[in-house]
């Protein structure tokens, strides 16, 4: 099974007439499939794409919220060997016209409300004219079964564009020997079942909902309800009603869920096998207040949209707050200096992987995906650090780093400091310009008004060397974040000093 539609018939082919997904709109709206009437919808929608003209090797943008109809758009282009290029739903007109140019996709597929973020002569079609297609086709019963191409590990599947917060967006082809891969790996490492009820709170439109997520749910032929986007103050009903077992989530999602009453926390826990996060770091004080509350420890791991997942903490044994554990199988990892040469355990420095997770290049363009590898290892672009017994843990971004007075600063080690304080709850750390150190760490802080500048330079220098204590503390009300949780730290009120 080295293709996703070999992989995924599996759930298909099973014959049960439960709802495989359960899926609730924003608007109250619930809607469920069987495994049998989402097959059916798929070959239809398959036929519907295939009246736009739309073949093998093409891309459909599709630019939409959590619906049932994403994931049937998805599977359809699997079918059709057409390459998915799902968007942020949040994105506008800038990143919108560059993926549009960059993709070149024979379709787009937006809803009506966004219709008027593209342009007026692109090939757009919403996905409520889409579904009145569909409905032909269903009438004319002419989509049941077809013949289609088939596909190996080299063919491509997805395209997901990077974040692109230091420059334009890239494309990330992943191929479907990545996404079956990928899904291998989280089904035996976190012994996901048909016996599992997943929630799925995440964006489709992401790797993490949807190359983790739906594949692993399709994978196992596990029950799903999918809502259309997280809410904090529905959740609880989630859990009453669905019963889930097994939820992936990014930390903002597991801060919420914190917010909720004890009573609500202890009986949620109770019916849960497994919580995982990622897509951004989990502070250690989130792992400690969690497991007290819900009587769970979260799962961290380490993933990019460039690699799906490749490092996690362990589901038997230690799962070590602020560490993403360890390679998940047939996936190597490397700490190395600028050279490409192996340093010493404990030391921060480059990390780097390879497996068969890991994407063969970016969309079109050769110059980033021949700077992106190095003798057959991937540049994740992340320092990290690896201890004697195997564990990896995160130090920031490499271009995060800050060098001042000619030492090297790691963001997040400060930021791990300065959220023990009690009372602060997010902290983005930042280089900014000093002329005779050359950069000087400033924390971005959003705290209680009772946390002091004093006792948080005092627990600074208390716990790091003193040229790694904060130049000064700026109160923000809250940091600016992707969708996914990851701080946009180019996004800060600039700083200046006095």
């Amino acid at each position: 099974m080295n293709d996703l539609n070999t992989l995924f018939r599996n759930a298909f082919d099973s014959g049960r007439t439960d709802a495989a997904l359960q899926y609730l709109a924003a608007d109250g709206t619930r809607t469920t499939r069987t495994f049998a009437e989402l097959d059916r919808h798929v070959d239809q929608t398959a036929a519907v794409l295939v009246a736009h003209g739309l073949a093998r090797g093409d891309r459909c943008v599709v630019h939409l919220a959590n619906r049932i109809e994403f994931i049937e758009l998805f599977l359809a282009c699997l079918r059709l060997g057409v390459i998915f290029v799902p968007v942020n739903v949040l994105y506008r007109d800038r990143e919108l016209s560059h993926i549009a140019t960059d993709a070149a996709p024979s379709l787009i597929i937006t809803s009506e409300e966004h219709r008027a973020l593209f342009a007026d002569d692109a090939n757009v079609c919403t996905v409520e004219a889409l579904m009145r297609e569909r409905e032909r086709v269903a009438d004319a019963n002419t989509a049941q079964h077809p013949q289609y191409p088939s596909a190996s590990p080299e063919t491509p599947a997805v395209i997901i564009y990077t974040s692109g917060t230091t420059g334009r967006a890239k494309g990330a082809v992943l191929s479907h020997g990545n996404l079956v891969a990928n899904s291998r790996h989280l089904v035996d490492a976190w012994r996901i079942t048909d016996a599992d009820r997943y929630l799925a709170v995440l964006p489709l439109f992401h790797v993490h909902g949807l190359g983790n997520g739906i594949c692993a749910w399709l994978a196992t032929g596990c029950t799903m309800m999918l809502v259309e986007r997280f809410d904090h103050a529905l959740v609880v009903e989630w859990f009453e009603e669905f019963r889930p077992t097994l939820m992936f989530g990014v930390p903002t999602i597991y801060v919420r869920l914190l917010e909720l009453p004890a009573e609500n926390t202890n009986a949620m826990g109770k019916g849960m096998r497994l919580f995982v996060s990622g897509s951004a770091p989990l502070p250690a004080p989130i792992h400690t207040q969690f497991l007290e509350r819900f009587g769970h420890t979260i799962l961290e791991r380490y993933g990019m949209s460039e690699t799906l997942m490749n490092i996690g903490n362990p589901y038997d044994g230690e799962r070590r707050p602020g560490s993403v554990g360890v390679p998940f199988r047939d996936v190597d990892a490397r700490i190395v200096d600028d050279a490409g040469s192996p340093v010493a355990i404990d030391t921060v420095a480059q990390l780097e992987v390879r497996g068969p997770n890991v994407f063969s290049g970016y969309w079109r363009n050769p110059e980033a995906t021949a700077k992106a590898f190095r003798d057959g290892w991937f540049r994740t672009g992340d320092m990290a650090e690896r201890s004697s017994d195997g564990y990896y843990t995160l130090r920031g971004r490499a271009s995060d780093l800050i060098i001042s007075g000619g030492f090297n600063l790691y963001p997040r080690e400060i930021e791990e400091v300065l959220l023990d304080a009690a009372g602060v709850h997010e902290v983005a750390v930042v280089g900014a310009p000093d002329a005779r150190r050359g950069e000087v760490p400033i924390a971005y802080i959003v705290a209680e008004s009772s946390v002091s500048d004093e006792s948080l330079r005092a627990l600074c220098v208390a716990n790091l060397a003193s040229f790694k204590t904060p130049r000064a503390f700026i109160r923000v009300s809250s940091l600016p974040r992707t969708a996914l949780g990851k701080v946009q730290r180019h996004l800060l009120p600039p700083w200046e000093a006095s």
